[in-house]
């Protein structure tokens, strides 16, 4: 055999060892931080007061990982448990209203195994009171004390201003009272559900091996699946025979409608193929997965 044929199978043999010593040691430091930081092993390692191997450099080394992971797994409980707080904030601008007093939400999302970018919305009191003498002064804080948006970093296909309409109208536009806690609960579930479809369409995407590491189905069926709108509610399929087809998506990535375009109009066959029964996208993602490990 020649050395020529042999190099790629040694080069790739490497490549794969290299993998596997990479992955190695990755589990190697999380299965370490796991046992540092549990109550049973930092026992150990923390001496009494009196203890005069208390200033030991791998004593104190071990006990200050510890601390440090406490750390990290506290502020992800905060963060998995805690997906929507609020904080106080001044504004800068000495002609801001309210006297720059802004409250913030802070909206923590979870998405495919790791945490976003926390989302923020701003709100301000830029009512005063009525400008009627006549009156009263309940009802005169309750103008004071209406929130109005005032700066958000909310992806524009949320519909924001539809939900502050919903829950935090304007006085004087109807008897309605505001709801700032069914406001911020309304807004992340709409943020949670639109990253909830994303994450569908890059999992639909990676079955039809169109990405990743995902393996192509037997002739390459499929070509190309992208969201053909901002909410991520409708895909676009294109079959590698040139069939067209759009599936529409619900909220909770429930399957609405799917139609498939041939030559001849709507193929019935290929939706029915895609779709093998399903009634949510996810399962669409079970059955390709199925179908590329034959």
């Amino acid at each position: 055999m020649s050395s020529s044929s042999t190099a790629p199978n040694l080069d790739d043999e490497i490549e794969n060892l290299q993998a596997r010593v990479s992955v190695l040691k990755k589990q190697l430091r999380i299965q370490t931080s796991t046992l540092i930081a549990s109550p049973s092993t930092r026992q150990l390692f923390t001496p009494p007061p009196t203890t005069s191997d208390a200033a030991n450099p791998v004593r104190q080394k071990l006990l200050t990982h510890a601390v440090s992971q406490q750390a990290h797994n506290q502020q992800c409980l905060y963060r998995t448990c805690a997906g929507l707080t609020t904080f106080r904030v001044q504004d800068p601008d000495p002609n801001a209203v309210d006297g720059g007093a802004v409250l913030g939400l802070r909206i923590e999302v979870f998405s495919r195994t790791k945490f976003l970018r926390p989302y923020y919305v701003l709100l301000n009191r830029p009512y005063g009171p009525a400008p009627s003498s006549s009156s009263s002064s309940s009802g005169s804080n309750r103008r004071r004390n209406h929130l109005r948006l005032h700066r958000h970093t909310v992806p524009p296909c949320i519909p924001l201003a539809g939900l502050a309409a919903r829950h935090l109208p304007p006085p004087g536009s109807d008897e309605r009272k505001q709801g700032l806690p069914r406001f911020a609960r309304a807004l992340r579930r709409e943020i949670v559900r639109y990253h909830h479809r994303l994450g569908v369409v890059a999992d639909l995407r990676k079955a039809a091996g169109l990405e990743g590491e995902g393996e192509r189905l037997p002739g390459q069926t499929l070509v190309d699946i992208t969201p053909a709108d901002a909410e991520a509610k409708q895909l676009s399929i294109e079959w590698a025979d040139g069939r067209t087809g759009r599936l529409v998506m619900g909220d909770d990535g429930e399957i609405l409608k799917l139609v498939a375009l041939g030559d001849e109009g709507r193929d019935h066959e290929a939706a029915r193929e895609l779709l093998g029964g399903a009634v949510r996208v996810d399962e669409v993602v079970k059955s390709l997965l199925a179908a590329a490990k034959g």
